[in-house]
């Protein structure tokens, strides 16, 4: 678990699943020697031999009284095609409370995009059927991103709108929402498409200071120095290229936190040019703007 405070806002990271991928896994093409290259890279983002460090978490952003749990993981004993993440049996639910956050606590859920690994604790297994597991909460769904799964026929995803999208519609707690949904006077949604079409990335600002959760706009920081290196997941590969090169080129030589939303431990850095590209850095280096 890390935190992370921006002016008043207060950010807490909480794990469900780290580990190591060989870079085609995500960069179809990309050889481990190409990984090797960017020693920056490493310890904490990729090993020796190139293959590269990811995480699924989620973050719980506490703003104005508001709890907002940002993407919701993979979740527990859900069938899914991709074998590490088939019926789950984690200690996400217990890690979550041991940070401090009952279920019950949480106002309000957002999904950045609706894709797998990231709407799969919007439910859970209860008494033979698929519930909401935060049920006080308003579940924030992208009314783009719903139409377009909505009609997507991608089977990889369809079986996680039956049973983590669907069940919360069905009882009530979804909250219909645009790419710019203002959340509070501190946190609100911009529009980061390509990876999916509705998806967006969350940006906080409070007390002069700045940060912003990428979503699945980057898989990984080795995009900060390959920008154009699409993932195997992006519905859109042009416009996901045009969006992360516009993202970084905004954050980059600023007093802004970029908290990865599958960067591995330390997840949050700020993005530093280097030449025609840019590195992630996990050191502040720039004053208030």
């Amino acid at each position: 678990m890390r935190t992370w405070q921006i002016g008043s806002v207060r950010v807490t990271q909480v794990v469900e699943w780290r580990g190591a991928f060989p870079p085609s896994f995500f960069f179809e093409g990309m050889t481990p020697e190409q990984v090797q290259v960017h020693r920056w890279l490493r310890p904490h983002f990729a090993h020796a031999d190139g293959r590269l460090i990811a995480s699924i978490h989620c973050f719980v952003i506490e703003s104005e009284g508001r709890r907002v749990v940002v993407d919701t993981c993979v979740g527990n004993d859900k069938p899914r095609k991709v074998p590490m993440w088939d019926r789950l049996q984690t200690t996400f639910l217990t890690d979550f409370e041991q940070a401090g956050f009952a279920p019950k606590s949480i106002d309000t859920v957002l999904c950045t995009h609706l894709h797998v690994d990231h709407v799969g604790w919007n439910t859970r297994w209860v008494n033979g059927r698929w519930s909401p597991t935060f049920v006080n909460a308003r579940y924030l769904f992208g009314r783009l991103e719903y139409e377009h799964w909505s009609l997507a026929r991608e089977a990889s995803n369809q079986q996680a709108m039956v049973d983590s999208v669907q069940p919360v519609i069905d009882a009530g707690l979804v909250q219909w929402v645009e790419t710019d949904h203002v959340l509070t006077s501190e946190v609100r949604l911009e529009p980061t498409p390509g990876h999916t079409p509705g998806h967006a990335s969350v940006r906080i600002r409070s007390q002069g200071h700045e940060a912003v959760i990428t979503g699945d706009l980057m898989h990984h920081p080795v995009q900060c120095c390959e920008p154009d290196r699409a993932t195997r997941f992006d519905v859109d590969p042009e416009m996901a290229r045009l969006t992360r090169r516009r993202f970084l080129a905004e954050q980059a030589d600023r007093n802004v936190l970029v908290l990865g939303t599958h960067f591995p431990e330390p997840t949050g850095g700020w993005v530093v040019s280097v030449g025609a590209a840019w590195e992630f850095s996990l050191a502040p280096q720039f004053g208030p703007d």
